[in-house]
């Protein structure tokens, strides 16, 4: 693994020994998002495997990695929806699921019933609810925030749509509001950009920044390696293990993709050796 420090001893994981990897560290930021060691598995086959890396506020990463990598299972642990077996996870200095407000998270299209009567207005207020106790009716303060958070992602026109009449670009937009609605200085994003054209994929990029530029740190799951290097601050590149994190060029190196993706290395270098195209190509799914 790339570019780390602190070896730890090791440790035994359902009877076996785990020798860890160099821990990853190389922000400069305050960190919002620090992951020490952590192993995770279902029964005895781990998913992800004496994982490290910290994150500094202010950063938009990508996580990348091919098909069942851990990618899904690592935003689980991080929203404290999954406990590691080994390990620990801080959110801004908290144990995940300790403080509501920190994070936040953007699901999948396909996660969402889109048939539900509910308008975008109803969807992004959801993200003040947590807030408030549940008998307490939203504030002025909650309106306004649910306001702010629709005109940041270009979508205040739509306030009272219904939102299964959108397209899949506002829906993701949308959800994107809900969770700046609710305040949060970390966000969670799960494959933002699957099913969207290309105009829309540059525009939902287009909000993500202005979201990282006003001090909040992103965190997406993504898929297509011909636009990592364009879209991201900074890569997380996971096949179990943390491989490496760090700036584009120093993730996205041939012996590093050999290493994760296999014999669909030298498509992946065609790709990125490549200008851009109007029909990005996929080089893996999300895992389960």
């Amino acid at each position: 693994m790339h570019g780390g420090s602190n070896r730890v001893n090791p440790c035994r994981y359902h009877g076996k020994w785990i020798l860890p990897a160099w821990s990853v560290s190389v922000d400069a930021n305050p960190a919002a998002v620090r992951v020490e060691h952590v192993t995770i598995g279902y029964g005895t086959v781990p998913v992800l495997l004496d994982c490290s890396v910290t994150i500094g506020a202010g950063q938009m990463v990508g996580i990348i990695g091919p098909n069942g990598a851990g990618k899904t299972t690592l935003i689980k642990v991080l929203l404290g929806i999954l406990e590691p077996d080994l390990g620990r996870v801080l959110i801004a200095g908290h144990a995940p699921g300790k403080h509501v407000g920190h994070i936040a998270y953007v699901p999948q299209r396909s996660q969402v019933d889109w048939d539900f009567p509910i308008t975008v207005g109803e969807v992004v207020r959801m993200g003040r609810y947590g807030r408030h106790p549940f008998w307490r009716q939203l504030h002025a303060s909650d309106e306004q925030a649910a306001a702010e958070a629709l005109q940041l992602v270009d979508m205040s026109d739509y306030t009272h749509r219904q939102v299964g009449m959108l397209s899949g670009g506002q829906q993701q937009r949308v959800f994107l509001a809900r969770a700046l609605a609710q305040g949060a200085e970390i966000l969670l994003l799960d494959e933002p950009l699957a099913g969207v054209d290309v105009r829309t994929e540059e525009s939902i990029i287009g909000i993500l920044r202005r979201v990282r530029d006003s001090g909040r740190t992103l965190l997406v799951v993504h898929h297509d390696l011909s636009t990592a290097a364009a879209y991201f601050d900074r890569l997380l590149l996971l096949k179990q293990r943390v491989i490496a994190y760090g700036p584009p060029a120093t993730v996205l190196q041939r012996d590093l993709l050999e290493e994760v993706y296999g014999g669909r290395v030298a498509a992946l270098i065609a790709s990125l050796s490549q200008e851009p195209s109007a029909t990005p190509s996929p080089v893996g799914d999300e895992d389960a």
